[in-house]
């Protein structure tokens, strides 16, 4: 096979390493194979439910209709994976939360090495284990306060359906595991990936129903709609792959008796948008924990806490887009500190000897960092808050509704999810590349 020299792989040698490589095709068969299984299982109901009347019901909810949309639709017809991935999500969250506050578990992901990153996996998974009985039990107790719905309530049908749905959770985060062990991509953002794919159809059909049925005004606010749509794509393409190039000198060497400066040959990248994808994920996540937190009678008898929860729900207004830009800025600098360690950074550039031009070598080159990555986390997260809110509030003034579940939310994370995973696809090319190289 011909290959080409070139830093990155073309089309025609990607496509030609999907077909030929046994390592890439059996990845890829495997995850495409573990993606179809956890669609299969959407459909497997939960017994005693009376589906029409629950998915009337989600319609009329539009924080219940954002967790359907994330959930492929499982949640509407109340499969076993009706949860999906999102305890596991929200496990993630809180241990990441934690790890940054306990010492204990800092040392675990920083000093332990690969021992202590698994220690940390456990405990996520037995997090998401809790969360995800929380989280059923919170969804069974609204089932209880609605009679169409649950068709024989009492005891026995509370435990089958919280021992369903959080089985059902944590069969698919084993799966998610799974993919990114086994496949290509990250398994949790390809699940997510997949579900929002599997609505586009209907919703594009309703669009199109939508643009038809109505004069010539309707179809210039689809076709607006559809614009700024196209355009939040060409600039989540742009911020996905924009990086600051910060220049590296080497140091000076003497080779006989000849002294030779160091070239501004290297230099360090730094992502615009650090988290990737992960902020809008995680932060979708936290917008649809008021739903069930407002299912608990506790909560139901608080009138304040009720009203709160109530005004950051999806599709609330104002307040709903408030604490979205505040959860995508503190999940964008989270994430940035997790990922890029300026003081790190500057001891490794101080070990090879190299240095960033007019910045001295040690405390003032992790100063310098951390306030570029600042800079730049920020400029990203505010692009991140502009892409998910600017077509809602074009979706609300054209008062198009059949593109609500695809929202800047979707695009994100739809366009995110491809980038890495592609990436990922090129990666393991060039390693072949490189290894047929070393054959020949």
């Amino acid at each position: 096979m011909v290959v080409s020299r070139d830093k990155n792989p073309t089309a025609q040698e990607t496509f030609m390493q999907m077909a030929q490589a046994a390592g890439l095709r059996g990845r890829l068969l495997v995850t495409v194979g573990l993606l179809i299984l956890v669609r299969f299982g959407i459909f497997i109901s939960v017994p005693g439910i009376n589906r029409d009347a629950f998915a009337q019901e989600i319609q009329n909810n539009p924080a219940l209709g954002f967790l359907d949309f994330f959930s492929g639709g499982g949640f509407s017809a109340l499969g076993i994976f009706a949860l999906g991935i999102l305890p596991f999500i929200n496990a993630s969250i809180i241990i990441q939360l934690l790890t940054a506050a306990i010492p204990a578990l800092e040392d675990l992901q920083k000093n332990e090495g690969e021992a202590g990153r698994r220690k940390i996996s456990q405990i996520t998974r037995y997090v998401a284990l809790g969360w995800g009985i929380l989280q059923s039990t919170a969804l069974t107790l609204g089932l209880l306060n609605n009679e169409r719905i649950a068709l024989q309530p009492g005891f026995a049908f509370v435990a089958e359906t919280v021992i369903a749905l959080t089985a059902g959770s944590m069969f698919v985060m084993w799966i998610s595991e799974l993919i990114t062990e086994r496949g290509i991509g990250n398994g949790a953002s390809l699940i997510i990936f997949v579900n929002i794919v599997a609505v586009l159809p209907s919703t594009l059909g309703n669009t199109i129903v939508f643009a038809q049925s109505g004069g010539r005004e309707v179809v210039l606010k689809v076709a607006l709609l559809l614009l700024v749509f196209l355009l939040m794509i060409v600039g989540i393409v742009f911020v996905q792959e924009g990086s600051r190039r910060i220049p590296i000198i080497s140091a000076r060497r003497q080779i006989n008796k000849k002294l030779y400066r160091g070239e501004r040959k290297s230099y360090l990248p730094l992502r615009l948008n650090q988290g990737g994808v992960m902020p809008i994920i995680f932060a979708s996540a936290v917008l649809i924990l008021p739903s069930f937190l407002l299912e608990f009678p506790a909560v139901q008898n608080i009138a304040l806490l009720q009203g709160v929860l109530q005004s950051i729900q999806p599709g609330a207004g104002w307040g709903y887009i408030v604490f979205y830009l505040t959860l995508i800025l503190g999940f964008s600098y989270f994430y940035a500190s997790l990922i890029v360690n300026p003081v790190d950074m500057s001891q490794n550039l101080k070990k090879m000897g190299s240095s960033i031009p007019g910045i001295r070598p040690g405390k003032a080159t992790s100063d310098y960092l951390e306030g570029v990555i600042n800079r730049l986390t920020f400029l990203g997260a505010i692009f991140l808050g502009v892409v998910a809110t600017v077509p809602t509030l074009v979706e609300s003034a054209t008062q198009v509704t059949t593109l609500q579940g695809l929202g800047a939310t979707s695009l994100l994370i739809l366009v995110g999810v491809a980038i890495d995973t592609s990436k990922q696809i090129q990666t393991y090319v060039i390693s072949q590349r490189y290894e047929g190289m070393v054959k020949q």
